[in-house]
């Protein structure tokens, strides 16, 4: 008689140290343990519940009940959220592809440098206006001066005729030539400083107008670095968007033949796990029925003994191997299981 010995394996449920289910006959040998409710499809979601902890996650009940049509609606949502984004990118780097060739266009810099000179030209313009009223006025006073200078003259040829009144037109005409003199004087330095303060504000306008044209042109040249690496920083974005669009792509794609996969897989097994249950049925049934029949030649080979002992002793009537030959074909008969 030999003797077989059977290795039972740890349950593979997450956290179970339990041995696995003693096989109930042959074919594939149980991986969980009996009485706790330890199924492949148990321990599936309990390793899902675990990773989604970790993560720092929660697994929803239609996740649960429903992982892979989940899974693919998911999927689907964050694909379509993914393009409307690439989409909005990209309407963002033709807009500013548009604002850098403006930027870039050295017609559209000329425009500007050409306004700007054109203030500064307009300036220039008003300061030589104020400088030509300055010397304007400086001309009225000159012309002023030739006046008093007639006057005098008048005066002269009217002292030759009024001799009686020389000295009182001496001292008129000498006060008068004093304070013509003092006129002149006052009407020439003011002109002076005039015509000076005109050319002094002429120049600063002018200077100003120049400097404020190169502090544009230098801003206008760093916006225009500016511009050249945000459309660099755009256009990196935009092909890191493409990328990602394809591996997410590729992703839903993996994951609808992953779930193919399964579903064969799923299949398979199942037909494997039924043919394997009708085999070790039938197993059943035959090892049921030799193992009836050899009960059944082992009470008969008793029957034919006791009936032998009770010959040889004449204990027994003369038809009772008859009635135990009847009585063992109606017990054989009961015992056999139906197919």
């Amino acid at each position: 008689m030999s003797t077989t010995t059977i290795t039972r394996t740890t349950c593979k449920y997450p956290g179970c140290g339990q041995p696995a289910a003693a096989p109930a006959g042959t074919g594939r040998p149980p991986e969980y343990c009996a009485g706790r409710g330890h199924t492949r499809v148990s321990a599936w979601r309990e390793r899902r519940r675990l990773a989604a902890g970790q993560a720092g996650t929660t697994i929803s009940p239609a996740e649960d009940g429903s992982p892979l049509t989940t899974a693919k609606m998911t999927g689907a949502e964050l694909l379509r959220s993914l393009r409307a984004e690439t989409d909005r990118i990209t309407a963002l780097g033709a807009g500013l592809r548009h604002r850098i060739d403006i930027l870039t266009d050295p017609t559209a810099a000329e425009a500007e440098v050409e306004a700007v000179r054109a203030v500064a030209a307009q300036r220039a313009a008003t300061a030589e206006a104020r400088a030509a009223a300055a010397e304007q006025r400086a001309a009225t006073a000159e012309q002023l001066r030739a006046e008093a200078d007639a006057a005098a003259e008048e005066m002269s040829e009217h002292l030759t005729a009024a001799q009686a009144l020389a000295q009182h037109a001496d001292q008129r005409a000498t006060a008068a030539e004093k304070d013509r003199d003092e006129a002149v004087q006052q009407a020439r330095a003011e002109a002076g400083e005039r015509v000076t303060a005109a050319a002094t504000e002429r120049d600063a306008a002018i200077a100003r107008a120049n400097a404020d044209a190169d502090k544009r042109v230098r801003a206008a040249e760093a916006d225009c670095d500016k511009a050249r690496q945000a459309a660099a920083a755009a256009e990196a974005a935009t092909r890191h968007a493409g990328q990602e669009t394809a591996r997410a792509e590729a992703a839903a794609r993996a994951a609808q033949d992953e779930t193919e996969r399964v579903r064969a897989d799923a299949e398979k097994m199942l037909g494997q796990v039924r043919a394997e249950a009708t085999r070790e049925r039938e197993e059943l049934r035959a090892d049921l029925r030799a193992r009836a029949e050899r009960a059944e030649q082992q009470a008969d080979a008793y029957r034919d003994e006791l009936g032998q002992l009770r010959a040889a002793s004449h204990d027994a009537p003369a038809d009772t191997g008859s009635s135990l030959t009847a009585g063992k074909t109606t017990r054989r008969t009961a015992r056999t299981p139906a197919t």
